[in-house]
């Protein structure tokens, strides 16, 4: 790369700090508003930017990535996930895709167990009656919800968010199983005391709790269906803070109308920000507006791992967040 300043494009606000860390360092070009992009506006920020940083509200698609300037080398995503970029088409055509890996991991648990504490312990029905000053005081049948200890949990996806809830859901007294591409390590398996299970099914038909924390790949897509929503117990809950589309949301609000599955505590949706309304409507589930990782130290330190990548990249060295398509 040329010795001047890279010229970098962000695509929505960042923290402060970030910001101006960034400023420091780069030409970059901040925002005013944080209003996503649309097409057109990224599609023009692609064809002036040495490096985008973009986050996962940007879908960088094949005929987006087709239209990118020559200048453009770098997508360095804020944020773990990478599902909204093309990463094949991005490498083909010589554009290096990083992201921030490892950042959110304690955030996303802990939101996770407080989803599973939520639905089951009927928290935000409780809050509703108390914002609405309807409440009339201790009853002994009131509010039932479940006990979490002695519950087996299924955790679908052990990486490293998978392997943080199961450590949190042991201090609660759970029973832990999961079913993941790879099966762990003993020692690791050991240490979080927990059962693999190769067949998915089978996990799920005999799990109290679901936690959803794979990725969404294509092997991801709807892996939760209308049929495997039916395995799970009458009495069993989901929970997703990894990806909408791991769940066919659909399926998911028939089975939750239909008493098929007791509850549901979601932070993510298959259609972003476009949640099926009879899915809110149904006191049973626990919607929240994609917060798993919503801390300042979280968001701080995605900023920092953007601008470790982008500074090595700017130094003809490998991004130590490099995404391959491989990987995916």
């Amino acid at each position: 790369m040329p010795s001047k300043r890279l010229s970098v494009v962000v695509t929505r606000r960042l923290p402060e700090t970030v910001e101006t860390r960034m400023k420091e360092l780069f030409d970059v070009e901040l925002r005013d508003d944080d209003r996503p992009w649309s097409r057109e506006e990224l599609a023009a920020a692609m064809q002036r930017a040495d490096v985008l940083v973009p986050t996962i509200t940007d879908r960088i698609d094949q005929a987006l990535l087709a239209g990118a300037g020559e200048r453009l080398k770098l997508i360095a995503n804020y944020g773990a996930g990478i599902d909204h970029i093309d990463v094949a088409t991005a490498r083909q055509r010589g554009i290096l895709v990083t992201n921030t890996p490892g950042v959110v991991t304690e955030d996303t648990a802990d939101m996770t167990i407080a989803l599973m504490l939520a639905v089951i312990r009927r928290i935000p029905e409780g809050l509703a009656v108390m914002q609405a000053g309807e409440w009339q005081g201790w009853a002994p049948t009131a509010f039932l919800g479940g006990r979490v200890g002695g519950k087996r949990l299924g955790i679908l996806g052990m990486g490293r968010i998978g392997q943080a809830v199961a450590r949190r859901a042991r201090a609660f007294g759970m029973q832990i199983h999961y079913h993941n591409r790879h099966r762990l390590r003993p020692e690791i398996e050991e240490a979080l005391e927990a059962t693999y299970w190769e067949s998915l099914d089978q996990m799920l038909s005999r799990m109290d709790v679901i936690s959803v924390n794979c990725p969404h790949t294509p092997a991801t897509f709807h892996l939760i269906n209308a049929r495997r929503l039916k395995l799970m117990k009458p009495s069993a809950i989901i929970v997703n803070t990894s990806r909408g589309e791991v769940i066919d949301e659909n399926a998911l609000t028939r089975a939750l109308r239909a008493g098929e599955i007791a509850g549901a505590g979601l932070d993510v949706f298959e259609q972003r920000s476009s949640i099926n309304p009879r899915l809110r409507e149904l006191p049973n589930v626990v919607l929240l507006p994609h917060m798993g990782s919503a801390t300042r130290e979280g968001r701080i330190e995605m900023g920092e791992k953007v601008i470790i990548n982008i500074k090595t990249f700017a130094d003809s060295h490998r991004p130590p967040d490099l995404v391959l398509p491989s990987m995916l």
